[in-house]
């Protein structure tokens, strides 16, 4: 077994101990990662919802079934953000009445008050990205299916980039408003990796971590609604 591929079996092996530890802690209750196109949320959404034996969901997916089938792009085009927002509002409405329920949530869902009710019944994790990575991540895919990402001019690094960066300045305050935030710069800068390498079972891993320690916070001040006991988890 390659030194990569020993690496990667020791981590689904502490994704596995750690979701297996927290999962009573969860009471079933919903998780819901927020933050910008491309942060990995369905990636490392769809991780952490196996490691915890969850079903998984995508926002985006969920409304353009509601839709007609059509991808968010088209429907952006067709019918309009309004008519996108709306649909994803209900969406929102929807799954928040679910339980054991991991969802990747769309970029702009935190501009909307009403989101916020809905997914405060369950636990929000904004994914926190530099800047500069996510536009590498979305010029190394592409810009086609992001319909907020219309800076006409550039090479496609830098057509993200400039794209994103208002998006994030308008979005960054309500992110932040997460129950949990999982800062990728800050875990790469603890891992001394690169934030491109750190992998969606790694993301998952910290995650827990980071769930784990807002537990024990919340049951400080509201001791009947969690475990007197929250397992010890182990160091990364």
């Amino acid at each position: 077994m390659e030194s990569g591929d020993l690496y990667a079996f020791f981590d689904e092996r502490l994704l596995k101990k750690k979701a297996k530890e927290l999962a009573p802690c969860l009471n079933s209750c919903c998780i819901f990662l927020i933050g910008m196109m491309g942060c990995g949320k369905t990636t490392v959404g769809k991780v952490l919802s196996e490691a915890l034996g969850y079903a998984f969901a995508d926002s985006d997916t969920c409304v353009e079934q509601a839709v007609g089938e059509i991808p968010v792009a088209q429907i952006f085009q067709q019918h309009g953000e309004s008519v996108f927002r709306d649909n994803e509002s209900k969406a929102l409405q929807e799954l928040s009445s679910k339980s054991q329920l991991v969802v990747a949530t769309g970029g702009g869902a935190v501009l909307h008050p009403i989101n916020w009710e809905y997914m405060r019944k369950g636990i929000t994790v904004f994914l926190d990205v530099p800047l500069d990575a996510l536009a590498r991540r979305i010029a190394a895919v592409g810009t086609d299916s992001r319909p907020l990402l219309d800076f006409d001019s550039g090479d496609p690094y830098t057509k993200a980039l400039m794209s994103l960066s208002p998006l994030l300045e308008k979005r960054v305050e309500k992110y932040s408003s997460a129950d949990v935030t999982v800062s990728l710069s800050k875990l790469a800068d603890d891992l001394e990796e690169d934030v491109s390498h750190l992998t969606p079972t790694i993301i998952a891993i910290e995650v827990l971590e980071q769930i784990e320690k807002y537990l024990r916070g919340k049951k400080k001040t509201f001791n009947s609604h969690f475990p007197l006991d929250l397992p010890e988890f182990s160091s990364f």
